[in-house]
């Protein structure tokens, strides 16, 4: 019987304990919503304004946003930063195409001078020398050779090629030089004999301008003469420019 009512003690005492999760409920007078008398000094009823939420006014930007500005001017340049370091080479690029052809050039001068002349007359030496005068033209270029003197006048400096041939007498000397200026270069000579025959001399000079060359028959201290007839040329002279110089 005594624990049937310690029980029911228990039992009253917990239904009268609230709830641990439940706010407590305040009390309120009648007279709780009346305005304090003025001068009282008290604070008027706050019940149910404890808990008011702060409010903080928030605008929203983007519905306030304008149209897009038009660009401004540009800035003054900045000042050049430092120079960068080299960079390495390139690979080389793939061949160009073939460009076009140039105008032409003009054309080389090229300087010319030669001469072939012939004797048909014989001569016999003298008491002084004598200068082979020639009476046949074969080439004459530009008139370098004087047919009336018998020599060639360089106009053209450079290295030329001379040659001669005669036809020697019988029992006489054959005895020749070919000059350049007056100095002796080369000698044309036969001795005395029964036969006739024909004598050659070549030779190669180097000549300035307005030097002369040309063929020195020998005075009488020797019986020298050189044959020739109205019917062949046994006498010729030649020479031809080799290679100009400036």
């Amino acid at each position: 019987m005594l624990g049937v009512l310690t029980l029911l003690s228990l039992s009253s005492l917990v239904a009268l304990a609230p709830p641990p999760n439940v706010p407590p409920v305040l009390c309120h007078h009648c007279c709780d919503h009346l305005e304090p008398a003025e001068g009282s000094g008290a604070q008027p009823p706050t019940a149910g304004f404890n808990n008011v939420p702060e409010v903080r006014t928030y605008i929203n930007m983007t519905i306030l946003k304008g149209d897009k500005g038009e660009r401004g001017d540009r800035g003054t340049p900045g000042k050049a930063g430092q120079e960068g370091l080299s960079g390495s080479r390139g690979s080389m690029g793939s061949k160009g195409s073939k460009g076009q052809a140039g105008l032409p050039g003009d054309p080389c001068k090229v300087q010319h001078s030669a001469f072939s002349v012939g004797r048909r007359k014989a001569l016999h030496s003298l008491e002084s020398y004598q200068a082979l005068v020639f009476d046949t033209v074969f080439v004459n270029q530009d008139d370098h050779f004087n047919m009336f003197d018998g020599k060639f006048l360089c106009q053209v400096p450079g290295i030329y090629f001379f040659n001669v041939n005669i036809h020697t007498w019988n029992f006489k000397e054959t005895y020749l030089h070919i000059m350049h200026n007056e100095a002796e270069q080369a000698i044309v000579y036969a001795q005395p004999s029964d036969r006739s025959i024909m004598q050659s001399q070549s030779l190669m000079l180097q000549l300035k301008l307005k030097d002369e060359v040309w063929i020195r028959l020998y005075k009488r201290e020797r019986e020298n003469a050189i044959y020739s007839d109205d019917v062949d040329i046994y006498i010729t002279f030649n020479g031809y420019l080799i290679r100009g110089t400036v």
